[in-house]
């Protein structure tokens, strides 16, 4: 099982980067890969809510996941579970760190690959790098879609 963890400073308030997070609709906005975001049911936020995802890795092979909301904690945690051909757990929280500003810290957890290539990429470290590459990719699109949202750059100022 492979396990990545990122932190970085937000231009927000944790209740303000939580809200721009839990809004499904932003979905493809920050998350890597992702091209639609659509719920599966009631409710379409909070704990139990399920979304169907189209991804497209590498900007070539689509794939089709489902996403449940698995860990929510109003203004500090948001986890999710993914399951079908991209599966694992990703987990957002969001703590204080000042006036008008967070820290993200965003966590994956993976199972290891499946299938003869698959495993043979994991032994060259190349599912590995893959994967930390897609959570710091997604993890930089989140913050400066934050701040965008709520209208600050990186130190908090009114942009």
């Amino acid at each position: 099982m492979g396990h990545i963890r990122f932190a970085s400073d937000v231009g927000a308030p944790p209740d303000a980067a939580f809200a721009y997070a839990a809004d499904f609709q932003h979905g493809p906005q920050w998350m890597f890969g992702v091209t639609d975001v659509a719920p599966l049911g009631d409710p379409d936020q909070g704990l139990g809510a399920a979304f169907a995802v189209k991804v497209r890795l590498f900007r070539v092979i689509p794939l089709r996941s489902a996403v449940e909301i698995t860990e929510y904690r109003r203004n500090a945690v948001i986890g999710y579970t993914l399951r079908g051909r991209v599966c694992g757990t990703v987990t957002l929280r969001f703590d204080p760190l000042g006036y008008e500003r967070s820290v993200l810290t965003s966590e994956a957890d993976y199972p290891p690959p499946r299938g003869m290539f698959a495993r043979l990429c994991h032994r060259l470290g190349l599912a590995d790098a893959a994967a930390r590459s897609a959570l710091r990719a997604t993890e930089s699109r989140l913050r400066r879609e934050i701040e965008a949202f709520h209208g600050t750059d990186l130190v908090g100022r009114i942009a």
